[in-house]
């Protein structure tokens, strides 16, 4: 497949997530809330998320902002449910390294988030692809201080 047509691909993967979010809500009586915004841009973030036994079980998100932070935060929560806290959190370092351009490990059981490559060519759209992945991070910290 040639660079322009994976490209389309990619294009239309964010834009499905962006258009058809997945998990998009909130999770009623959650074990943990956290809420995260993008001053520069304005995309801002919430994100629910039931964790039982170092689960996380289910998580939801609401929010707005443009299409890559609304799409990478459907691909996160698509990645990391049903997957242990240690290992949502090592995705998101991966995720952050892949938008930072350092070597990175993304594999096939993080779902779409590889279309979100190319958004490291242009930083100042590297938060807006990050914000999702922050508040994640943020809300475990913060849960784990507690």
């Amino acid at each position: 497949m040639n660079f322009n047509n994976l490209d389309q691909l990619y294009r239309s993967v964010i834009m499905d997530h962006y258009k058809n979010p997945r998990n998009k809500g909130v999770i009623e009586d959650g074990t943990l809330t956290v809420d995260m915004n993008n001053p520069t841009c304005g995309d801002r973030i919430r994100l629910t998320l039931d964790v039982a036994d170092g689960i996380v079980e289910d998580v939801k998100f609401e929010g707005e902002g443009c299409s890559i932070s609304m799409a990478s935060a459907s691909m996160m929560t698509e990645a990391i449910t049903g997957e242990k806290v240690d290992k949502a959190l090592s995705m998101g370092d991966e995720f952050s390294k892949m938008m930072l351009g350092e070597d990175h490990d993304i594999t096939d059981d993080m779902g779409d988030i590889e279309a979100l490559a190319g958004v490291s060519q242009f930083p100042a759209r590297i938060k807006c692809a990050t914000l999702s992945w922050k508040a994640l991070e943020k809300g475990f910290k913060e849960a784990g201080s507690k």
